[in-house]
């Protein structure tokens, strides 16, 4: 098959690679249609040796291929969204189905499920949900976001009338908006570009503000009577987690909640907190990992759903659109946000 191979470089190089084959009975392989590229992946375009030779990437959608003998309720030609969260299965984590506390989530997912970009991938078939002909491949491709977005408002038991604040306006940011705005709160979003809070207002915001520009506590001080919002979901993460998970400090009001949506890097690194206020405010910090079930409901399946009836919408979100063999390119627009107004960039493959 056709693969998108990870050099020394960070950056991507076309190849032919063995297709995978099946390993178990209850598992499937499917033709990729399309890939995202998200968060996670902008920040290993860089140089990363641990990565040199892998095929990555882990938000797609695609047509089942062929299917294990124990399979019964998919068959090639099925149209699916593809869950990449896959721990070991055998842990009490994945026991009870938060499979996304694993130990071994990110080594066996690497190895198996979450390799987007390339022809085909492999999985238990559990992981595989079948797409209403409505929705299409490249909505299909943005649920992975929109599951994490779910696995975060409910861990922060959001409820109806909340003041909450998002910074972030990334795909993350912009379909917890709309969550939020389901569940009946009022939402502030923050951005430092103007493009993706455009959108925002678009999806609903009820205020947006630019913290590249101005500072945004009167904002969220005007938003709130005063009093600080109830909820703070940060979803910048990376390089800018620095300065946005202070401002979620910040934010937020006295008994309130921050919840850390946005990835860090890998190595430890200290981050500044005014640790007094936050200890006298009796302000919840909440760490949100990923997606798994929610009670007997998975949150995939969830906002498939979601997306089915018309209550997310994911196309306003896909600004760009690549084949694989351009993914080098894909990379680079999605990088330079600024310039190339990027939010969800897709590959077809």
């Amino acid at each position: 098959m056709k693969a998108a191979i990870k050099t020394a470089q960070g950056d991507f190089w076309i190849d032919e690679v063995e297709t995978p084959p099946i390993p178990h009975p209850d598992w499937v392989r499917a033709r990729v249609k399309v890939a995202g590229i998200c968060g996670t992946d902008l920040r290993h375009w860089k140089p990363e040796p641990q990565l040199e030779g892998k095929i990555i990437g882990h938000e797609l959608s695609g047509v089942i291929d062929v299917v294990g003998e124990a399979v019964t309720d998919l068959k090639p030609g099925d149209r699916v969204v593809i869950e990449t969260v896959l721990g070991d299965e055998v842990c009490p984590w994945c026991r009870i189905r938060h499979y996304n506390l694993c130990p071994r989530l990110y080594e066996i997912r690497a190895e198996t499920i979450s390799r987007a970009f390339a022809e085909y991938v492999i999985g238990p078939a559990n992981r595989f949900y079948k797409l209403p002909d409505h929705v299409s491949f490249e909505e299909a491709a943005v649920l992975d976001s929109s599951a994490v977005s779910l696995h975060a408002v409910h861990l922060s038991g959001i409820t109806l009338n909340d003041r909450v604040a998002i910074l972030g306006a990334g795909p993350i940011g912009l379909t917890l908006l709309q969550l939020a705005k389901l569940a009946g709160a009022r939402v502030l979003i923050t951005d430092i570009l103007d493009f993706p809070l455009q959108v925002a207002t678009q999806l609903g915001a009820d205020v947006t503000v630019n913290t590249a520009k101005e500072d945004g506590l009167p904002h969220i001080m005007a938003f709130t009577n005063d009093r600080g919002v109830d909820i703070t979901y940060e979803c910048a993460g990376g390089d800018y987690m620095p300065t946005t998970l202070r401002e979620a400090t910040t934010f937020t009001r006295q008994g309130g909640k921050v919840v850390i949506v946005g990835g860090f890097d890998e190595e430890p690194t200290a981050y500044t907190l005014d640790w007094m206020h936050i200890q006298k405010a009796e302000i919840k910090l909440i760490p949100s990992a990923s997606y798994s079930y929610w009670g007997i409901y998975s949150e995939m399946q969830t906002c498939l759903d979601l997306l089915a009836a018309g209550k997310l919408d994911a196309k306003s979100l896909i600004t760009h659109r690549y084949p694989l063999e351009q993914i080098n390119e894909a990379f680079a627009v999605d990088a330079d946000k600024a310039q190339q107004h990027s939010i969800f960039v897709a590959l077809t493959i």
